[in-house]
């Protein structure tokens, strides 16, 4: 085993990683610009992986892989559910995760015993010897790099010592990005999308709105107070989830972004944008009430085999106007859309109930949508001069709901 490694390269590698992996700014080109620097640095590494966890309601975690000679880095997420999957708590990872140990093993030697079933998988791929590493964050959280080597004789001694060196200024580069990406998943998951951007470009002040042309999307289940009232709270719980999983896939399948969960209600907005103007909005926005009342109705078939009651709910569509940003007290903000459009929305949503609609929509969205929609007349609706031409879909009766 020939020892090439370039100790002033690596030096140069710990000094590149400490000052923050410039000029990269996305992990998986940190990654290859990483290993692109071992390699002609003289070493051995034939592929290597970064398994970083995420704070997310559905995702456990984030793994990056580089294999010697590829042109990318693979990019993968882990499903939440592989924290309690036999496969993944037996395995190498969640070894050093909770121990923060560092496990080396040398697998072109026979004697070694194959404690995990990816040992053997790797000696099947050629690989010789395996490293796998904690990566300490200073929250006291482990997550994990492991390096792998074809070498006949695996990686020799000044090569661990590289991989040791640059192990902790990996970990201080690694949890810059990953605190950065909780942020964004926290924001995403709590406010949306489009307001979390907005929040980490700086948009925080009190007050700082713009005003913005949208579709409005205002959703709410009907007879909730009865059932709150009669339901034990872990059953509502799950109701509410059902119905919002429905009324949100629909709503992101469609560009559209949830805002605000009100109780048993929803407030969702199709913004304009340079690429899609108000007619293709309020299409999408029809699109995702259609997508949503089907939704519904398959919970509600699964609802009425289980002997479960049926559940009904409202929904208007209006586009126009409204201010986004910043709202409340001074040490509690709210990003939220509020105006005269979202208040029209909202009497629409009512009106849909003493209809009996499941959907109701303004004249505003049915000039784009004329043709699957009927006239309901028009009403007029508290708080605004002027009485409103509404419209309902053309394939539902009154009275008819998502049953």
């Amino acid at each position: 085993m020939s020892e090439t490694v370039r100790v002033p390269e690596i030096n140069r590698i710990v000094e590149w990683l400490v000052g923050g992996a410039l000029p990269q700014r996305l992990p998986p080109l940190i990654v290859q610009d990483l290993c692109d620097r071992l390699v002609a640095a003289g070493m051995a590494v034939d592929r290597m992986v970064l398994y970083v966890a995420t704070l997310h309601p559905n995702v456990l975690g984030r793994r990056f892989i580089w294999r010697r000679g590829r042109t990318e880095v693979e990019v993968g997420e882990a499903d939440i559910k592989l924290a309690t999957d036999e496969g993944f708590i037996n395995s190498p990872i969640s070894k050093i995760v909770n121990t923060g140990r560092t496990l080396r093993v040398r697998l072109e030697d026979p004697a070694v015993a194959s404690e995990f079933t990816l040992y053997d998988e790797l000696r099947q791929q050629g690989v010789t010897d395996y490293l796998a590493q904690p990566l300490a964050f200073i929250n006291g959280e482990n997550h994990a790099v492991t390096w792998a080597t074809f070498r006949p004789g695996g990686f020799s001694r000044k090569e661990i010592s590289a991989l040791k060196a640059i192990r902790t200024p990996l970990a201080r580069v690694s949890e810059v990005y990953a605190l950065r990406r909780t942020a964004t998943n926290l924001l995403d998951t709590y406010v949306g999308h489009q307001a979390g951007a907005r929040i980490l470009s700086g948009q925080i002040r009190r007050g700082d709105t713009e005003s913005i042309h949208a579709a409005i999307w205002l959703a709410d289940l009907r007879g909730f107070t009865t059932l709150a009232d009669t339901m034990p709270g872990d059953q509502l719980i799950a109701l509410l989830n059902a119905y919002f999983d429905c009324l949100v896939t629909a709503i992101h399948n469609h560009g559209g972004e949830v805002l605000k969960f009100m109780g048993d209600g929803l407030l969702a907005i199709f913004p304009t944008s340079a690429d899609r103007d108000e007619a293709e909005v309020c299409s999408e926005s029809m699109a995702a009430a259609r997508e949503a009342r089907v939704l519904m109705t398959e919970l509600n078939r699964r609802r009425a085999e289980a002997g479960e009651p049926i559940l009904q709910y409202g929904l208007a569509l209006h586009v126009g106007e409204v201010l986004f940003g910043n709202i409340g007290g001074a040490a509690r903000l709210d990003f939220t859309a509020i105006g005269p459009a979202v208040n029209l929305a909202a009497r629409l949503e009512a009106l849909a109930g003493r209809m009996g609609r499941t959907t109701i929509v303004s004249s505003s969205v049915a000039r784009h949508c004329g043709a699957a929609l009927v006239p309901l007349g028009w009403h007029e609706l508290r708080g605004f001069r002027n009485a409103e031409e509404v419209f309902g879909l053309a394939d539902e009766d009154a009275n008819t709901v998502a049953a």
